[in-house]
């Protein structure tokens, strides 16, 4: 995929397991070859707001919280992150943003992905998977869904099981795009922080409540 990102955790390990689990332990989902980048929106559930292009990102933050924060007067001039003010900006948007339209909108974003080992009984590749960090104007943004499935199966056309399963068994690397689909919590719906690689970099975690993932995957 056109890489519209930027990783600022060196050297990123991908998991299957990035942020908590939800009650099922597997979420199996149809592998699908496409052509490029640009038809993702036409596999995508119709109507979902795709937000990987940073423009697209920042228009969505402007309908949800207008502007983006001061981050230099937020870390101070001192150097020294001011947590107590992080703290203060986050309940007053929180407060802010509810009810705007936007809030209830639904979303969609993308984090690479790996084909791991097949599983004959599923019919499918465990998916390891690692967050996308996207630099835009407001800062990094970094989606952060609520939980996800312990583990990740995609499921490809028979077709192409032989030779993705010959092309793992080489140990080659088989990306794949995870589109991760679903609305940003309510009640917490963003958390403003800075990169923990950089102090004084501004960092969007976006919360999400996922409820959807498909599994898309380029030549």
């Amino acid at each position: 995929m056109n890489k519209l990102t930027v990783t600022v955790l060196v050297g990123l390990l991908f998991t299957v397991l990035p942020f908590g689990v939800s009650g099922d332990d597997t979420l199996a989902g149809q592998l699908i070859p496409i052509a490029q980048t640009q038809d993702f929106q036409s596999f995508l559930p119709k109507g979902t707001r795709l937000l990987h292009d940073p423009v697209a990102i920042e228009k969505f933050l402007e309908a949800l919280d207008g502007s983006p924060p001061n981050w230099v007067v937020l870390h101070g001039e001192d150097g020294m992150r001011h947590d107590e003010m992080l703290f203060a900006l986050n309940r007053e948007r929180d407060r802010l943003r509810a009810g705007r339209p936007a809030l209830a909108e639904q979303i969609t974003f993308l984090w690479d992905g790996v084909l791991s080992s097949y599983d004959p009984d599923k019919a499918g590749f465990f998916v390891a998977v690692g967050p996308e960090v996207i630099s835009t104007k407001w800062g990094l943004v970094r989606f952060k869904p609520e939980s996800l499935y312990t583990e990740l199966v995609a499921v490809p056309p028979p077709d192409l099981t032989e030779s993705l399963r010959a092309r793992v068994a080489r140990g080659e690397n088989v990306k794949v795009v995870v589109a991760m689909t679903g609305r940003l919590i309510p009640e917490e719906a963003i958390i403003y922080d800075f990169a923990h690689e950089d102090p004084g970099q501004g960092m969007i975690m976006p919360m999400a409540r996922v409820e959807r993932i498909d599994y898309l995957m380029t030549p």
